[in-house]
């Protein structure tokens, strides 16, 4: 009896030139002058920041182009290697004791920055959409303790302003951003 080949059921693993397989959860100001504490949010699906970070800098570099740099707090992360490859270039990772809780910085060639509200993976599902939502507004002064908070109570998003936040207009959460 002769066997005929067999398909793999398994997924391939992702490189970091391949499209996530979940779509990334992030959201970014409009491009404008803009003041503030952060430019947007990212909601990282783990603390495995080599795999986290091919997703999140193809998309960035469409805004940015190409982005040599990250910097990063070492406590929210699993060990990182000092660089990554994505998309063909090397991105070097520059992780700090100092730097700001719960921020990325994304660092263009130019020199252009990008600071990213960093939402744990763990934060609740309307949690976390509500604290990306107010980090995204283009106005929004709040400060990244303020726009976390209740991140970890499972914070209720019917009076955000009483829970310390800015308040927005109700949206339906998406799943995922």
């Amino acid at each position: 009896m002769t066997s005929a080949p067999h398909l793999s059921i398994a997924p391939p693993a992702v490189t970091a030139n391949e499209q996530p397989r979940c779509p990334l959860r992030l959201r970014l100001r409009p491009k404008a002058l803009t003041t503030g504490y952060v430019d947007g949010a990212w909601w990282p699906r783990s603390r495995d920041l080599a795999a986290e970070l091919p997703a999140l800098l193809a998309v960035l570099a469409v805004r940015l182009g190409e982005i040599p740099r990250v910097s990063y707090n070492l406590i929210e992360w699993d060990t990182a290697p000092r660089q990554i490859a994505a998309d063909g270039l090397r991105v070097r990772l520059s992780g700090f004791w100092s730097r700001p809780a719960h921020t990325v910085d994304v660092i263009a060639g130019d020199r252009r920055r990008l600071t990213l509200l960093l939402v744990p993976p763990d934060t609740e599902p309307s949690a976390a959409h509500h604290a990306m939502t107010c980090a995204a507004e283009r106005d929004n002064i709040d400060t990244v303790e303020v726009l976390l908070r209740g991140t970890t109570t499972g914070m209720s998003t019917a009076d955000p302003v009483a829970a310390g936040g800015s308040r927005v207009p109700e949206q339906t959460f998406r799943g995922d951003l």
